[in-house]
């Protein structure tokens, strides 16, 4: 098994490269914590999605350290349009399903996608690990997965978050997945924005962070799904985004596969904004603390 690492966002709200931000003493990343869990849970390999600008700092920082542990690639997220379409001027990159087509022919086996300044807890990984032991090939259709968070073991108290919502049926198999990008903490649990409005959602709600389980042809049919989203007149491409929830949903739609929504009770920690960072580095401190990870993940 594979691990795939988004990490070309830009940080905007953050203000900085977060992926490269210490959270221990030892100078360990979230992403550190991340590919640890991956390890134990049996994975061979990581691939990290960068912007070709980070590439030597990234590999200075945790590339290099890891080297020792697992088999490290680089993909680079690039701008460029399919041919025949001309770029609109445009700062950020595509999106996340975007982000995830640059790792084609890089991945040869089931893999998981994880964003890089997310703390997942080793929970998702293990269950993820599980279901892939009777591999992710067609079987009159595919079979994906998807690790699910509790909402509210997701929010921070310092702004709001997007947020992919999750619909899941009897079976335990997602039917629908809406992206919200604005989801804050509320008086009566959690809300999020429509408009002008914000709207109460279930703080129980089981949502997408970004932690799916997929076979390596998955990408070929996201990368479908990104040119049709250029193509969509509807698309505002000075701003636009493909987000990884939105081509899984194009996927079930067409039948092409299914997804097993594998719930998961563990916190999701993550640095959307500078000052979610204290935080994390106590929840973390907690777990070292508690012996559920040595101090010194590499040592």
């Amino acid at each position: 098994m594979t691990l795939v690492v988004l990490a070309a966002g830009l940080g905007s709200r953050y203000g900085g490269l977060k992926q490269l931000d210490p959270i221990t003493p030892e100078g360990e990343f979230i992403i550190d914590f991340s590919v640890y869990d991956a390890i134990r849970a049996g994975y061979k390999k990581v691939v990290f999605i960068i912007l070709e600008k980070n590439y030597e700092h990234f590999r200075e920082t945790i590339g290099s350290r890891l080297e020792r542990h697992i088999e490290v690639e680089y993909a680079f997220q690039e701008m460029t349009l399919p041919v025949g379409m001309t770029p609109p001027e445009r700062k950020k990159p595509w999106g996340t399903a975007h982000a995830l087509i640059s790792c084609r022919g890089k991945v040869d086996d089931c893999f998981t996608v994880i964003n890089a300044d997310d703390f997942y807890g080793q929970d998702a990984f293990l269950r993820i690990a599980e279901y892939f032991q009777s591999g992710c090939g067609k079987k009159q259709i595919y079979h994906f997965c998807m690790a699910g968070y509790v909402l509210s073991n997701t929010l921070t108290d310092n702004g709001s978050v997007s947020r992919g919502v999750c619909s899941i049926d009897d079976d335990g198999f997602l039917t629908n997945v809406i992206e919200r990008k604005e989801i804050r903490r509320s008086s009566g649990g959690a809300e999020y924005r429509d408009g002008d409005r914000w709207i109460p959602i279930p703080p129980e709600s089981i949502v997408s962070m970004n932690c799916f389980g997929f076979a390596p042809e998955a990408l070929d049919y996201i990368a479908e799904g990104f040119e049709r989203f250029l193509r969509n007149p509807d698309t505002d491409l000075s701003t636009g985004e493909y987000y990884l929830p939105t081509a899984v949903k194009e996927m079930l739609n067409a039948g092409i596969c299914d997804v097993k929504v594998l719930p998961t009770s563990d916190n999701w920690y993550g640095v959307t904004y500078r000052e979610d960072k204290p935080f994390v580095v106590r929840e973390i401190s907690k777990l070292i603390d508690s012996g559920i990870y040595p101090r010194g993940l590499w040592k």
